[in-house]
């Protein structure tokens, strides 16, 4: 009983993950991700792709236009900006 007390006061961090490429470098501490998902088309019943930007925050200005990185779901940073570096999985050549 006790470890059920102890995880129901844990709060789990809830927070969105996704992996993606590096399209932009181009802005002040920020890079643009562009995400990849697989998504079942309704009518088809065909694997399509579907394509989507983050914003993310890059404080180091390290990232380059090809690397594959890791991101987290956090606050909202900017008028757009909501994601923030977890890990660079892959640098570009």
């Amino acid at each position: 009983m006790a470890a059920e007390t102890a995880a129901e006061t844990v709060r789990p961090n809830n927070r969105k993950i996704r992996d993606g490429v590096v399209i932009s470098n181009k802005m002040e501490r920020t890079a643009v991700v562009a995400v990849v998902s697989r998504v079942r088309h309704p009518r088809y019943d065909k694997t399509v792709q579907r394509a989507s930007r983050l914003y993310v925050d890059d404080p180091a200005n390290d990232l380059n236009i090809g690397d594959r990185v890791r991101v987290q779901e956090t606050r909202p940073l900017s008028k757009l900006k909501r994601w923030r570096i977890l890990q660079v999985l892959e640098r570009a050549r």
